[in-house]
């Protein structure tokens, strides 16, 4: 593989005024960032990256005050941002600076619109381009300062081949007659929620096991939950990283009285036992203490609901295999549930439900119905 030029690094504000003047004059870019998540409590976005024909990019967020100038834009519909999986990007830019991307174009979701059999892009780079991705640096620590030459070069090729891949996708994607459903999805991904992104002692139900303990040992759990989110933030370390989802869960059940008894639980290590050990006991006896937690109530499903989820699903698979693409790009699972639970009874209701998937509603509806309205 051809080395590539370095990346014009961007860390000082006068450069990132050039840079956003240089972006604005562009019709498409290429974008994705790097965060630190494995590393630190609470995780940032480290580096943006932005190609354009011309001119890679890598955008130091920690040692600049303000991004605002990048604000205008990803705001921009003009101008076609490219990302490859954009759903965490989006969530963490809008998290870190409030950044609402508009005029997206996911190469991921093309990808899995077309039918590809693999769509990470690292699998996408070799089959396309012959590019061999450095798999090590996957998980690299991008608040590291400086940045060493190998992580910035993978950085680089994370939105180097962005644009030439968008190229060649938009013409298999007219061909196939799916470029409307494309633009669906991307319209429909560029609609992010960050509110529930960040840590928080109230998670404790999205622990895995959680509603299978007893109210008593939840309530364990979220004495043992909030140890841990507070430990995690004093030493900057993300929750995994301080002691595991399945740890908490063995502890919560078996509530060991003694460091000798937790060091013999599953999940738990004797450093762990020895570090951690007082502090996860007196959270034991202060959920001991608590009144019982019990689950937040759960949608009530009806057969007659449960039903039509099946049908619509077995449905959407024989779609799904005809035109050789995951069965979600038939019809999203929100949807699916939301037709499932208001159950229409004409097309106008469908219609009205699939308002935002206009293709899917035109192509689809009538056929809806009839799922829908079928007795088995």
């Amino acid at each position: 593989m051809q080395a590539l030029p370095s990346p014009i690094f961007i860390a000082r504000k006068n450069a990132l005024l050039r840079l956003a003047d240089e972006l604005a004059r562009e019709r498409v870019i290429a974008v994705d960032t790097e965060a630190n998540g494995m590393y630190a409590y609470q995780e940032q976005v480290c580096l943006l990256q932005f190609s354009t024909p011309e001119n890679d990019y890598v955008v130091d967020p920690l040692a600049l005050d303000n991004l605002s100038p990048l604000g205008e834009i990803f705001a921009n519909p003009a101008i076609e941002k490219v990302f490859h999986a954009s759903e965490y990007d989006l969530i963490m830019l809008h998290q870190d600076f409030g950044f609402r991307v508009q005029g997206l174009f996911d190469t991921m979701i093309a990808a899995r619109i077309l039918g590809w059999p693999k769509v990470g892009l690292g699998s996408i780079l070799k089959e396309q381009f012959g590019i061999e991705a450095d798999k090590h640096l996957q998980r690299a620590n991008w608040g590291r300062r400086p940045i060493p030459p190998d992580m910035l070069a993978y950085a680089q090729l994370d939105t180097h081949y962005l644009l030439p891949l968008r190229e060649r996708m938009i013409p298999q994607l007219k061909s196939l007659g799916r470029w409307e459903i494309a633009q669906e999805d991307f319209r429909r991904a560029s609609q992010v929620d960050s509110t529930h992104h960040r840590n928080g002692t109230d998670s404790v139900w999205r622990v895995r096991g959680a509603y299978d303990l007893t109210p008593r040992q939840a309530a364990v759990l979220q004495e043992l939950c909030r140890y841990r989110d507070a430990r995690a933030r004093s030493l900057n370390r993300p929750l995994f990283k301080v002691i595991s989802d399945k740890a908490l869960i063995e502890i919560a059940r078996a509530r060991p009285r003694s460091i000798q008894a937790l060091a013999e639980l599953p999940g738990v290590s004797p450093r762990q036992a020895q570090w951690l050990g007082e502090g996860l006991l007196r959270a034991i006896r202060r959920g001991e203490k608590s009144p019982p937690l019990y689950p937040p109530p759960r949608p009530y499903a009806d057969e007659a609901r449960r039903e039509r989820i099946e049908r619509l699903r077995r449905w959407r698979q024989r779609k799904a295999r005809a035109m050789n693409v995951p069965s979600d790009v038939i019809l999203p699972k929100d949807l699916l549930h939301t037709l499932a639970e208001a159950n229409p009874q004409n097309l106008d209701a469908v219609q009205r439900i699939l308002e935002s998937v206009p293709w899917r509603r035109e192509h689809f509806g009538q056929e809806i119905i009839g799922v829908l309205s079928a007795s088995e």
